[in-house]
């Protein structure tokens, strides 16, 4: 049984000092489930399509499982190969085939986003409900914007405004144009814009921040493969023309970069080459930046047919960096994770928002470093990390999937770390600790 199934808690093998180095030009081969981000915007663009889309290489996970039984219980046909990671859906080009509903989320911010603006547009009644975490985290901007174009909203009695639960009631564009504030999630733009195309007239989206815009490009690209186009005024201005409808596809949904930047960080972490299978650099996902990120550390990276080849520094040294991560922000906890073992301080930048997210993220990274007894110096939106010896500790995860995921790595090169909650990995890589242990199994332990 693996160690993260036993209980609540997993404690991380130290390997660093067991590694046999006869082997370490060989690298490591990881795979990797499908994209969240790729795999939940693939939803609902196959529920707005035009016919049954057949989506393959799809993330089983809380949040794309939450996604999925939503968009059934709206009604929408489905059929689901959880063994071979297809999904087919039969959408009916922006209709909903149930006039109410309800609907719960769980902790899925994709779900909780874009099915809100899909549904608070459209002709129905839906009550909307989400996990308690899910309820703490921000909805306003995007249902501010929904009311702007019509829609009722009636906040449940124990709802504070802007957060779950609320009943929708839509009717359809009541404008033709809209302003959203995307400053503490780029999931509100992704939302408004995927549905831009029912409007029956040109619709144009401002936004006020520039928060997230790597997942910006992920959904009008994505739009785009499903057959709706939209032109970039400027920097702040989308306009979606009319008459444009999504067509059903089959669609190959990318590995997902974000996990895969797990076990690329292992390279300068544990001196050792890692391949993650089929990421490459044209990739649609943000987070590719990353691979980037350990190259200034050290690193050397090579785009090769089965996948991004990253070597270590050659001394065994990696280096403290000053990084903007508004691009890749969710790899601030993986960078910091890994920061203690550079040669110097290592800065992040660009993270305001994530403080917003699971958690805390930016609090929860200097609370559990200082545990550790790792200098930190925390600011509204950054962070410094400073080397040091990690010292053993059990690291709070805050139910926040990346704190679990990214603090793992701490523990295969210092002993005496333990993960709380484990289990909260199933929101986006149920697997995780398992594919973890297959890595540790296939390094030559000594």
């Amino acid at each position: 049984m693996n160690k993260a199934a036993e209980g609540s808690t997993y404690p991380v093998p130290c390997i660093y000092d067991s590694i046999q180095t006869k082997d370490a030009s060989k690298p490591l081969e990881v795979s990797v489930p499908g994209s969240k981000s790729i795999t939940n915007r693939a939803l609902l663009l196959a529920t707005l399509a035009e016919g049954t889309s057949t989506l393959r290489g799809v993330l089983f996970s809380d949040d794309s499982r939450h996604f999925l039984k939503c968009v059934q219980d709206l009604g929408f046909e489905t059929e689901v190969d959880e063994a071979a990671r297809v999904v087919r859906v039969r959408g009916l080009g922006g209709a909903v085939p149930r006039s109410k509903a309800d609907i719960y989320v769980g902790s899925a911010g994709t779900a909780a986003r874009f099915l809100t603006a899909f549904l608070g547009l459209s002709g129905g009644v839906y009550h909307m409900d989400a996990s308690e975490q899910m309820r703490r985290r921000p909805m306003a901007p995007l249902l501010h914007s929904l009311e702007e174009l019509g829609c009722e909203i009636r906040y449940d009695a124990e709802a504070a405004e802007g957060h779950f639960p609320f009943t929708l009631q839509g009717h359809g564009f009541g404008g033709e144009e809209i302003s959203v504030n995307i400053d503490r999630s780029s999931q509100f733009l992704s939302a408004l814009l995927i549905v831009s195309c029912l409007c029956e007239k040109d619709f144009t989206t401002h936004i006020e921040g520039t928060h997230g815009m790597a997942y910006i490009e992920i959904t009008l690209k994505m739009m785009e493969q499903f057959g709706v186009c939209v032109e970039r005024l400027s920097d702040s201005a989308f306009v979606t023309g009319a008459g444009q409808r999504y067509q059903a596809l089959t669609y190959r949904i990318e590995p997902d970069v974000s996990a895969a930047c797990y076990f690329y960080a292992m390279c300068p972490l544990l001196h050792r080459s890692v391949r993650v299978s089929h990421v490459h650099f044209d990739s649609l996902q943000g987070d590719v930046a990353f691979i980037r990120l350990l190259e200034e550390m050290g690193c050397k990276a090579t785009d090769t047919e089965k996948g991004i080849l990253l070597e270590p520094p050659t001394d065994g040294i990696f280096h403290g960096i000053t990084a903007d991560l508004s691009a890749c922000s969710d790899q601030a906890i993986t960078l910091a994770a890994i920061a203690p073992f550079a040669d110097g301080p290592t800065t992040i930048t660009g993270i305001g928002h994530i403080r917003f997210q699971e958690s805390d993220r930016i609090a929860a990274i200097a609370t559990e470093l200082t545990k550790m007894g790792i200098k930190c110096e925390e600011r509204k939106e950054s962070i410094t990390i400073y080397p040091g010896k990690p010292a053993p500790t059990t690291v709070e995860t805050y139910d926040d999937h990346r704190m679990a995921m990214g603090f793992s790595l701490t523990g295969l090169r210092s002993p005496g770390i333990v993960i709380a909650d484990p289990d909260c990995c199933r929101k986006t890589f149920e697997d995780y600790f398992e594919v973890l242990e297959d890595v540790i199994k296939r390094m030559n332990i000594s």
